[in-house]
Order: C-alpha cells, then sequence, then structure tokens
C-alpha cells in the first residue's frame, strides 16, 4: 500500500473518487479536524476529481442537524464546523459531488445539513461502477452480524420513529443521551471478543453477491480481503492521531481512490487503498 501526504502526488490528472471513512470528527480531536481539512485542500487541487464519498461515522456523535442550523451569524463564524463547510462547498462549486452516508454515530445526520455545501446524503448500499466493476458501497456495521445485541441496537436506532423521538428532545437532552450511549458503548466492546465485532464471512458472501467488490469502512481493520474466489472486500481506515506526544504528530487513513488514465478507455479505471499521511 502506498503512502502520500498529499493525495496531489498519487497521478493529479488520474484522480476520479476519493473514499473515505470513520473520521470521527470532533471538537475535542482538532487535529483529525485539520487532517480533514488538509485532504479537502488537496481533493481541492486534483483537476478531474468529480466524487468524494464520506461512508459513514463522519463525526464522532451529531445529534441533529439543528445543532449547527439553529446557531446564530455569530456563533456560525467562531464554530468549528463552517471552514470544514466552506471547504466543502468550494469542492462542490468545482464540479465534485460530495455524497455521504450513515454511520453508527451520526445516524441522525440529516440532508438539511448536507445543504449547507451541495451535499447528498445516500442509503446503504449505494452501487457505483468502476470500470468493468460494479462495487458495493456501504458503512459496514450491518456486516457485524455476530454481534446480536449491537444489531438489535441498530435496528432500532434506525428506524425512523425512534429518530423522530430522538430528534424531538432538547439539543440538551440528546447531548446526555449521547454521552450514555457513548460511554455504555465502549464498556460493551472492552468486553467482546475481537472477531464479534469485525464482519461476518457469510454476511460478506450475501452483501457481494450482486457486484464484483464490496468497500466498507466501520471495523477500523483496513485490508484487501479476497471475498470469495473471484470477489473482492476492501475496506477503509479510521483516521488516527500517531505519536501525539512528539514534536511531529500525525493523522493517518487508510482511504480509497479511482484512478484512471485521460488516455485510456474509461473502463479502464481502477480502486486502490492507499495511506493517507498529514503533518499536524
Amino acid at each position: 500500500m502506498q503512502t502520500f501526504n498529499h493525495l496531489i502526488t498519487t497521478r493529479p490528472h488520474e484522480v476520479r473518487q476519493v473514499f473515505i471513512s470513520d473520521l470521527h470528527l470532533s471538537p475535542e480531536e482538532p487535529a483529525l479536524v485539520q487532517a480533514f481539512l488538509a485532504l479537502l485542500d488537496d481533493c481541492l487541487a486534483l483537476p478531474v476529481l468529480k466524487r468524494l464519498f464520506i461512508l459513514g461515522d463522519w463525526f464522532e456523535v451529531w445529534i441533529g442537524d439543528d445543532a449547527y442550523l439553529a446557531l446564530s451569524d455569530d456563533a456560525r463564524q467562531t464554530h468549528w464546523l463552517t471552514p470544514l463547510i466552506a471547504k466543502l462547498k468550494q469542492l462542490r462549486i468545482n464540479g465534485c459531488e460530495i455524497l455521504v452516508m450513515h454511520g453508527n454515530r451520526d445516524f441522525l445526520l440529516g440532508q438539511p445539513f448536507c445543504n449547507l455545501f451541495g451535499g447528498e446524503l445516500i442509503d446503504e448500499p449505494h452501487m457505483l461502477t468502476i470500470g468493468q466493476q460494479h462495487y458495493r458501497l456501504e458503512h459496514g456495521d450491518a456486516l457485524c452480524t455476530d454481534d446480536k445485541k449491537y444489531q438489535f441496537f441498530r435496528k432500532i436506532m434506525r428506524n425512523r420513529l425512534t429518530q423522530w423521538y430522538l430528534l424531538n428532545k432538547s439539543l440538551k437532552k440528546r447531548l446526555a443521551i449521547a454521552e450514555k450511549m457513548r460511554q455504555k458503548s465502549q464498556h460493551n466492546n472492552a468486553n467482546k471478543a475481537a472477531h464479534i465485532m469485525d464482519v461476518n464471512d457469510e454476511a460478506v458472501i450475501q452483501a457481494v453477491a450482486n457486484s464484483d467488490a464490496l468497500l466498507h469502512g466501520h471495523t477500523h481493520r483496513p485490508d484487501t480481503h479476497q471475498a470469495t474466489t473471484d470477489k473482492k472486500r476492501y475496506v477503509l481506515g479510521d483516521w488516527r492521531l500517531l505519536n501525539k506526544d512528539t514534536r511531529k504528530p500525525t493523522v493517518s487513513a487508510v482511504i480509497g481512490v479511482m484512478i484512471a488514465n485521460a488516455h485510456s478507455d474509461s473502463n479502464k479505471a481502477n480502486f486502490e487503498l492507499v495511506e493517507f499521511s498529514s503533518l499536524v
């Protein structure tokens, strides 16, 4: 796997699509926010970039679009999300589609927030053709079927009635609920076997049945797997702060890129995983 400090070094005139997931952005982790802004700067410099996919867990927690939309103009000027929105809006103006998928941390994210930068909230699974290959895109938590308790929790949280109930609570109440859920999740995961929190092989085989490849995040275990004898499973990585106690901390993430030579047949486009590293 190749490592790049800037995406513009990965054959800039050939990068057509970029795929990221599990950024877990929050004001408590400014280094991750800065790394994402750096990635957006790179995306703005890619001359033929057509799509940016964010495949879930963009934010560490999302309690509703109104947490930002209800802010006054003065409050927005100093909010940590505002620079992010500005760069995404410029990227969309440049002609790049921004496609956002829910994760298990930000399932309350709505289209109104995405409208601020011209983005589109997409359902999972999302089917995408790259070259002559048909890719199935999803966050990945639905594939972890061995974790029965989580799947039951996921079913409840993805229910529209549950989401309506949560969004009609006050922001303060929603924050308290989110914090309680986060603490409970950390406690439960600490006592689970590692394989339970990974994808189930049979679930993967079923997911990839009508496509040529599967692309997801969620598990924080970036790699390329052979899903079946002729189909691959690509796992995107979470965004991590490395060497944070040194003078040169970095943020590292395994992301996906779709490459297509401008002078060749579009059917020859291909997908690959690369490591994006950003010096904080």
